[in-house]
């Protein structure tokens, strides 16, 4: 059987070969996608030159990465995260005008179940920590009030733990919660200063990062899901001044508007308490994009 007609693969030419099967075989935005991609993944292997053996480790590490991924476990997404890629997949996606609150990833521990709760209300179900009071206005551009926004909010606890890290340790819902601003854009509630955490590295992606000494560790932090009728939803954190893991935040979210003043409070019986003041200005929703 004579051998097909046209120019043998090679490094040379590798990636355009590919391309041109991908180009013509259908759903063109996808086909350009995976073009990108094989070409970017054929210059790595022309300019990092991997061996078979080299190249086995990597096909290895990646099945590993797909069986420590489960219902309970995405480290998929761990992986995602800590290479910047998913914080870069949400500054394109949630581009806003100066002055409005930038948008950060709503990372693997929210919960969408959360109890509605009134003004001034306690979200920390066990006592168990700093007592921290949190206070602040929804705003639009503008510096207007925004009545009525729903303001969610979920942290990690005085260990570093979220509640759904520790069903069995923490009560259901514990330090998480969903408050309504009242006429003049203002919500307020307690809870405990949270602590920072090492991202889990007990797994592939852990294992590897770690091995290249790359940091795994994310400053002390509070995170908030604002809706408003007519505005775009704001995803965001709040992250503590002067905590020391802040400039080499492990998921890239931490951003000047973003940081905020933990600022010590007389507490009962000599136990040190905080307080939290923060302002979030939320951006009118376009047509083109969803609507809270």
């Amino acid at each position: 059987m004579p051998l097909p007609t046209g120019h043998p693969y090679g490094e040379h030419n590798s990636s355009q070969l590919v391309a041109e099967r991908l180009l013509g075989a259908g759903d063109g935005r996808l086909s350009r996608v995976l073009v990108s991609v094989v070409e970017h993944l054929h210059q790595i292997v022309k300019e990092a030159r991997p061996s078979q053996a080299d190249w086995r480790r990597v096909i290895g590490f990646l099945t590993d990465v797909g069986h420590a991924s489960d219902e309970k476990r995405q480290e998929w997404i761990l992986l995602s995260d800590l290479l910047g890629v998913s914080a870069l997949v949400e500054d394109i996606n949630t581009r806003r005008p100066a002055g409005a609150t930038p948008n950060t990833i709503r990372g693997p521990f929210y919960r969408a179940d959360v109890p509605r709760l009134p003004l001034g209300a306690i979200v920390s179900l066990d006592g168990v920590g700093e007592p921290l009071c949190v206070s602040g206005h929804v705003r639009d551009l503008d510096g207007n009030p925004i009545p009525g926004a729903v303001v969610e909010t979920w942290q990690a606890n005085s260990e570093g733990l979220y509640e759904n890290q520790q069903p069995d340790l923490q009560p259901e819902f514990n330090l998480r919660g969903a408050f309504t601003t009242g006429a003049d854009g203002h919500f307020y509630y307690r809870t405990v200063k949270p602590a920072g955490y090492r991202v889990p590295d007990d797994g592939p992606v852990g294992q590897l990062l770690r091995h290249v000494g790359y940091p795994l560790r994310r400053p002390a932090h509070l995170h908030f899901m604002i809706r408003a009728e007519g505005f775009e939803t704001l995803t965001t954190h709040v992250y503590e001044r002067g905590d020391p893991d802040l400039h080499r935040d492990a998921l890239f979210g931490v951003k000047p508007e973003l940081i905020g003043d933990f600022r010590p409070q007389s507490g009962a019986d000599g136990v040190p308490a905080w307080s939290l003041d923060f302002d979030f200005v939320m951006a009118r929703a376009k047509p083109a994009r969803p609507v809270a």
